[in-house]
């Protein structure tokens, strides 16, 4: 395969997908070309035999130019609502909606799957993870599954991801944005609001435990 980027930021859909989608148009215009003079339709195949060619190729680039008089970031927002036992003040996380605006949703399938992922992370954030170290060693004391906690499907009631999905041609030619962090962006800020609605106490030291709500 061709050197490519490092796939971080959120920026490979946005930066590698336009490469491909600009070789993709190329590709198209060279075939068209090979047609053109062509008495009747023919497959792709038959096209390429023709003028004795086995294979057609093209090549895409993108070079990304940002404007300083426009924004290219991806934004939503994250609403959730928690329930919790006045008696044991034990959080729980029981809806979520998100809405995103990641410019063009390429693939609607991983698209939300990948924002699911994110507030995920971000319930366990704010109500489980949390790294112990030894004050002896320094060492993590919580370095396993067994100490560190993470949400487990006991954990996640249902979640819903919703996309604004209009295109931002301003920034590439697909009209996408990155959305590989945005989903946990804000999450845990949404399940400490929750709390402090629920219980008037404000928790700034994540994760939110019942010690800090007695």
């Amino acid at each position: 395969m061709p050197f490519g980027p490092v796939a971080g930021g959120s920026n490979t859909t946005a930066t590698v997908g336009s490469a491909i989608a600009d070789a993709a148009a190329n590709l198209k215009k060279k075939l068209t070309d090979l047609g053109a003079n062509l008495d009747k339709p023919e497959s792709f195949t038959e096209t390429l035999k023709s003028k004795g060619m086995n294979s057609l190729e093209a090549d895409g680039k993108f070079d990304l130019k940002e404007s300083n008089k426009l924004g290219f970031q991806s934004f939503g927002a994250q609403f959730c609502e928690v329930k919790i036992d006045p008696e044991l003040p034990l959080v729980r996380v029981t809806r979520w909606v998100s809405v995103m605006n990641c410019g063009r949703v390429i693939n609607l399938k991983t698209g939300p799957s990948q924002i699911l992922g994110g507030i995920v992370m971000g319930i366990g954030m704010a109500l489980e993870e949390k790294t112990v170290y030894d004050p002896v060693t320094g060492l993590p004391a919580t370095r396993n599954l067994a100490d560190y906690h993470v949400p487990v499907h006991a954990d996640i009631h249902p979640i819903e991801a919703y996309f604004v999905g209009e295109p931002d041609y301003a920034f590439n030619p697909m009209g996408a944005r990155g959305m590989g962090e945005i989903g946990i962006t804000g999450a845990a800020a949404a399940v400490a609001n929750a709390v402090y609605h629920a219980t008037g106490k404000r928790v700034r030291d994540l994760p939110i435990t019942i010690d800090k709500l007695i």
